[in-house]
C-alpha cells in the first residue's frame, strides 16, 4: 500500500482565493452569505439568501477556445486547480501531466445550468436554435473533470464524482484510493458546483432553506437550537495529491498526508440521512486509517444546519468517539456549496492543522440540546495541535464520506 501525500491546495470561495485572504476575513467575523436582492420578483423562492463568490472570470488568464467548452463551474474547477497546479510544481511539467501517471478525480452535483434553456426549448417547441456546439458540454456532470483533462492535456485516468454533497470528498477519496493501489502516481482531485437558483430550488421546496432573508449576517446556524434551514453557495477546491516517494524524488514540498477513506450508502431514503450508517462510514475510515476513534482530535463536520442532517450526524461521530470530540464546520460561513463543500473544507481543513488554530462554526450561539453532546467550536477560534483531522460529508441518496489526513 503506497502513501499518498497532498503537494498543492487551492480553491475558490465566496471569502476569497487564497487561505491569507480567506482566514483573515473569517477571524473578522465575516461570512460569504449575502441577501440576493436580484432574485426578488424574479423567482418563486423563500429564501433569498445565497453564498456567491463575486468578481469571477477567468478572461485574459486563457484564450476564448480554451474557454468556450466551459461553464461557470468549469471554470471555477479550473482556476482552483491551475492553481493547484503551481503551488505543487507541476503547472509546466507537461511530462508528468501528459504521462499517462496523472490522472484527475473531480466532481459536481451538476454542469452548468444555463445551457439547459437551449434543450428545454428544443422539447417545449421543436426549436433548436439556443442549443450550441458546446451546450452539453458546459452542462454534463462530468464537464469539470474533462476540461480540466482536455486544457493540460491529461492523459491518465478521469474518476468524474456526480455525488451532490459528496462529490468533492468522493474526488478526493477515490483519487487517494488509485494512488494507494497503484494505478496513478499523481492525481488532481477536488468538487465545484456554480450557484443558481435550481439548486436553491431543490432545497426549497424541502422547507429546507433559511427564509432568515433580511439577516444574511446570521444565518445558516449549523448545530443551533435557531437553525432554520441551509444556505447555497458555490464555489471549488483542488488538492494535487501525490504519491510519497514520487513527491520526495522530484523534491516537492509536501502539505499533509490522506490516511484513511471510506464511503458507503444507506440503502434507505433518498433525503433523510441514517445515523448508523453514517457511523459505519466514520468507522471504515478510521479502519482504513489504522487508527482508533482516540487518534482522532477534531473533526470537520457536514453541519448542513438542517433540522435533521445535524442531528443524525452528531449522533453518529458521538457513537464513534464516545467523547465531546471537538467539532466545526465552515458551511456558516460559505453556505452549503453542495458538490464543492468535501474539496474546499479538506483544502482549508489542512490550512488550519498547519496554522494550529481552527475556525469557529460561524453563527452557532446555542448548541441544540436534541444534538448529540460534542465539543462544538463557537465564538473564538480554537489554538490546537492537531495530528489527524477527520472530515465528513453526507450526501442526497445517503451518501457518507469520510476523509482522515495528518500532517508529516
Amino acid at each position: 500500500m503506497r502513501r499518498v501525500v497532498v503537494t498543492g491546495m487551492a480553491g475558490i470561495t465566496a471569502l476569497g482565493d487564497d487561505w491569507a485572504t480567506i482566514s483573515s476575513r473569517m477571524y473578522a467575523g465575516e461570512t460569504g452569505i449575502r441577501r440576493m436582492h436580484d432574485w426578488d420578483g424574479q423567482y418563486d423562492l423563500r429564501t433569498r439568501l445565497a453564498g456567491p463568490v463575486e468578481d469571477f472570470s477567468l478572461k485574459g488568464k486563457f484564450s476564448r477556445k480554451q474557454l468556450r467548452s466551459m461553464g461557470r463551474v468549469a471554470q471555477m474547477s479550473v482556476a482552483a486547480t491551475d492553481k493547484a497546479l503551481e503551488m505543487a510544481g507541476l503547472r509546466e511539467d507537461t511530462a508528468t501531466l501528459q504521462g499517462g501517471r496523472l490522472g484527475i478525480a473531480y466532481g459536481s452535483s451538476f454542469g452548468s445550468t444555463p445551457p439547459v434553456l437551449g434543450f428545454t426549448k428544443l422539447i417545449q417547441t421543436g426549436d433548436s436554435n439556443g442549443i450550441t456546439a458546446t451546450s452539453y458540454i458546459q452542462m454534463m456532470s462530468h464537464t469539470s473533470a474533462v476540461n480540466i483533462g482536455v486544457l493540460y492535456g491529461i492523459s491518465g485516468r478521469i474518476i468524474p464524482t456526480s455525488t451532490a454533497c459528496t462529490s468533492g470528498s468522493m474526488g478526493i477519496g477515490y483519487a487517494y484510493e488509485a494512488i494507494k493501489y497503484g494505478m496513478q502516481d499523481v492525481m488532481i482531485a477536488g468538487g465545484a458546483e456554480e450557484l443558481c437558483p435550481t439548486m436553491v430550488a431543490v432545497f426549497d421546496t424541502l422547507f429546507a432553506t433559511s427564509d432568515n432573508n433580511d439577516h444574511p449576517e446570521i444565518t445558516p446556524r449549523p448545530y443551533d437550537a435557531d437553525r432554520d434551514g441551509l444556505v447555497i453557495g458555490e464555489g471549488a477546491g483542488t488538492l494535487i495529491l501525490e504519491e510519497y516517494e514520487h513527491a520526495k524524488a522530484r523534491g516537492a514540498t509536501i502539505y499533509g498526508e490522506i490516511v484513511g477513506f471510506a464511503s458507503n450508502s444507506d440503502g434507505a431514503h433518498i433525503t433523510q440521512p441514517q445515523a448508523d450508517k453514517m457511523e459505519i462510514a466514520l468507522r471504515k475510515s478510521l479502519a482504513d486509517a489504522n487508527l482508533s476513534p482516540a487518534d482522532i482530535d477534531i473533526v470537520n463536520g457536514h453541519g448542513t444546519a438542517t433540522d435533521h442532517g445535524d442531528l443524525a450526524e452528531s449522533k453518529a461521530t458521538r457513537a464513534v468517539f464516545d467523547r465531546a470530540i471537538p467539532i466545526h464546520t465552515l458551511k456558516g460561513h460559505f453556505g452549503h456549496t453542495l458538490g464543492a463543500c468535501g474539496a474546499v473544507e479538506a483544502w482549508l481543513g489542512l490550512e488550519m492543522m498547519r496554522e494550529g488554530k481552527f475556525i469557529p462554526t460561524a453563527n452557532l450561539k446555542n448548541p441544540d440540546p436534541t444534538c448529540a453532546e460534542l465539543d462544538y467550536i463557537q465564538d473564538t477560534p480554537r489554538s490546537m495541535s492537531a495530528e489527524f483531522m477527520m472530515s465528513n460529508n453526507f450526501a442526497f441518496g445517503g451518501i457518507n464520506t469520510s476523509l482522515i489526513f495528518t500532517l508529516l
